[in-house]
């Protein structure tokens, strides 16, 4: 457990670093690695799912997911971009840290690995995420769109749903991943697996908080 733990971390940390570059990168070159992270996530997707009309679904939806992440990058707000990638991640990190360290009862058979722990953990850290960053980095710079508020209350509320939705996501390629007896879509990220592996919660976060703020700006 210990040498996965550290997989997992430093993985993590050169991940958050490789986000950091990523935001000061010029939109060009933001676009062709969002290319990139497309091909090889279709390429990934394959893998994990047999029935074609599924497939397809799947494959337009992943360019939908990299369409919202750029319109939020390009268009919006590089620190909402931020702070939605940091939901996902702290989401991933909270669920396996205290998944391991506590343990306890299973959350359902599709993942085996994922505990009521692990979920409730991943809630605990995505909070301590979004009060240090509207308090440490200042909300007044955090664009939320329809959701803009000076209000923690309404940020924390948006945090831990989008949070959830970040957990179906995993849950969603975790049961393609076993119907098909797959324990990753890869091996390019050490202990995480595939592009997909790591993505799978930030594929639906993305979209989401863009259909929440297109629902709520049209009320």
């Amino acid at each position: 457990m210990k040498s996965e733990f550290l997989k997992r971390l430093l993985s993590s940390i050169v991940l958050l670093i490789l986000i950091y570059i990523i935001l000061k990168l010029p939109s060009s070159f933001f676009v062709i690695l969002l290319f990139i992270m497309i091909i090889i996530t279709i390429i990934e997707l394959k893998k994990i799912i047999s029935n074609k009309i599924i497939l397809y679904f799947g494959y337009l939806f992943v360019i939908c997911s990299y369409l919202s992440v750029l319109k939020i990058h390009s268009n919006i707000d590089k620190n909402l971009f931020l702070f939605l990638l940091l939901i996902s991640i702290m989401t991933d990190l909270g669920g396996y840290i205290f998944g391991k360290l506590i343990g306890g009862p299973k959350l359902t058979k599709i993942s085996p690995n994922k505990t009521y722990a692990g979920f409730v953990g991943s809630l605990v850290l995505v909070i301590i995420m979004t009060y240090f960053f509207m308090f440490k980095l200042e909300v007044d710079k955090l664009n939320l769109g329809i959701f803009n508020t000076n209000s923690i209350y309404t940020t924390l509320i948006l945090s831990i749903f989008l949070s959830f939705i970040s957990q179906i996501g995993d849950l969603i390629v975790s049961f393609f991943k076993r119907q098909n007896k797959i324990k990753d879509t890869g091996n390019i990220i050490p202990g995480h697996g595939g592009i997909l592996d790591r993505i799978d919660g930030m594929l639906f976060v993305f979209p989401t908080y863009l259909f929440l703020n297109f629902i709520l700006h049209t009320l």
